[in-house]
């Protein structure tokens, strides 16, 4: 953040530009440009330590043998989304107004400032911290497995499954995690746990060609998260519309407030999104909880797979609202001729029901996504499984754009416009939002 403030500040490394605000013209030199992006990557480098981390070592701080510290666990996940839609908040009302008033030097520079004070907020706190003993490379262990696996693929099962090599030790010999016990699904992968002659079991085992059945059910652990993984992607690619499709279709409304000259950006609409989120982790953390543990006994009110299943309906409605919309302003484009208007008369305050059906399909899927793999993760690969979790904000932004690059391919024949054209009065953008419903 520092760098990325300095490359906005600095003589030399900002660009020149003339002209007034919101109409310069700039002159950015390679060298300019190289320097810029590499401020970038190293915040997507920095954000990668940071998400996976943070929630699990956040809930790590709960202790699972303590009932009331397990019952609030659950509370924490909710809370810790909260706050980063304060942030968010904060980040697309007052830091954009600095951006386009104060410039991007300040703009960057507060953001840089509260990261420091976040840094020495959290080393401040060192002593107090609860610490789970680092394991080692997950991702190495699973190789290890697969490894293993392929290696005796001739290899048979012993119908006595406690024949499967494992540590006598009461501990597992993967610092931090306890022992897990043997489960029947993908047996192909218990062969990486059978001992044959070549393995010299006296000497010391080499991983790559023998692995404990606790090493082998971490990886069966990975692969049961997988589909629940890619029902993600699906949220995440209709999440993704209100950086894209939503932005678009707010272009081509009326974003004045009122009768005033003041126009609203469009892509800040997704404000309401955010808006959404703070309005209602409160309400299901206080209210939709302890209503629904009344009626399912369970001590979440709802398990994390029901809470995400709720949320992936909710998304279905947020699409059906988008499409309505697209339906009811090309009628009205059609009625009125304005085909060639840049906006049409329609406030674009009616896109807020679609964002806020998003937020609230956020709170529901992504928190309890979040949650979700955090619970079902070995004790030594909850920050893997948490980044897991996060792929799939970056998988669906990738499916939307695949989404919208095969249907502008197939609806462009024969000398068609297509569903989404430069002028979204003369498509059907509903099309494709009845496409992701």
């Amino acid at each position: 953040m520092t760098f990325l403030t300095v490359t906005a500040s600095v003589s030399g490394l900002k660009p020149v530009c003339h002209g007034p605000r919101g109409e310069e013209t700039c002159q950015v030199t390679d060298a300019q440009s190289a320097t810029f992006f590499v401020a970038l990557y190293l915040i997507a480098l920095g954000t990668g330590g940071i998400k996976p981390c943070v929630s699990s070592y956040g809930a790590d701080q709960f202790d699972d043998a303590d009932e009331a510290e397990k019952k609030h666990k659950s509370s924490f996940f909710n809370w810790f989304y909260f706050s980063i839609n304060i942030g968010a908040l904060i980040a697309s009302s007052v830091l954009v107004w600095i951006q386009d008033n104060e410039g991007w030097g300040w703009g960057f520079g507060i953001p840089a400032v509260a990261m420091a004070i976040a840094v020495v907020s959290f080393f401040s706190g060192t002593r107090l911290f609860r610490n789970q003993k680092p394991g080692g490379s997950p991702l190495t262990r699973i190789c290890q497995v697969v490894a293993a696996s392929i290696r005796k693929h001739k290899v048979e099962l012993p119908a006595d499954k406690s024949l499967l090599y494992e540590t006598a030790d009461a501990e597992s010999n993967i610092t931090g995690s306890r022992k897990l016990d043997h489960t029947k699904d993908f047996s192909f992968f218990d062969k990486a746990a059978v001992e044959i002659q070549s393995d010299n079991i006296k000497e010391s085992v080499n991983p790559w060609r023998l692995c404990t059945v606790t090493q082998v059910e971490e990886l069966k652990a990975i692969v049961r998260l997988l589909p629940i993984w890619a029902t993600g992607i699906i949220f995440s690619a209709v999440y993704s519309q209100m950086s894209s499709l939503f932005v678009l279709q707010g272009e081509r409304m009326d974003t004045h407030v009122g009768n005033s000259s003041f126009k609203i950006p469009p892509a800040s609409l997704s404000i309401f999104d955010t808006l959404s989120v703070i309005f209602w982790v409160p309400i299901y953390d206080r209210f939709i909880v302890p209503v629904t543990r009344k009626f399912t006994g369970h001590k979440n009110g709802l398990t994390q797979l029901q809470r995400m299943g709720i949320g992936l309906f909710i998304s279905i409605l947020s699409m059906i609202a988008a499409a309505v919309l697209e339906l009811i302003r090309l009628r009205m484009v059609r009625e009125h001729n304005y085909y060639d208007l840049p906006e049409m008369p329609m406030s674009i305050m009616w896109q807020v029901p679609q964002y806020f059906l998003i937020g609230c399909a956020e709170v529901f899927t992504f928190i309890g996504q979040l949650e979700f793999f955090y619970e079902q993760a070995p004790d030594a690969m909850r920050s893997l499984c948490s980044a897991l979790s996060l792929t799939t904000v970056a998988l669906g932004n990738y499916l939307s754009s695949l989404l919208v690059t095969i249907v502008t391919s197939i609806s462009t024949k024969n000398g068609n416009l297509g569903w989404i054209p430069d002028n979204l009065n003369r498509g059907h953008l509903h099309y494709f939002f009845w496409l992701l419903t």
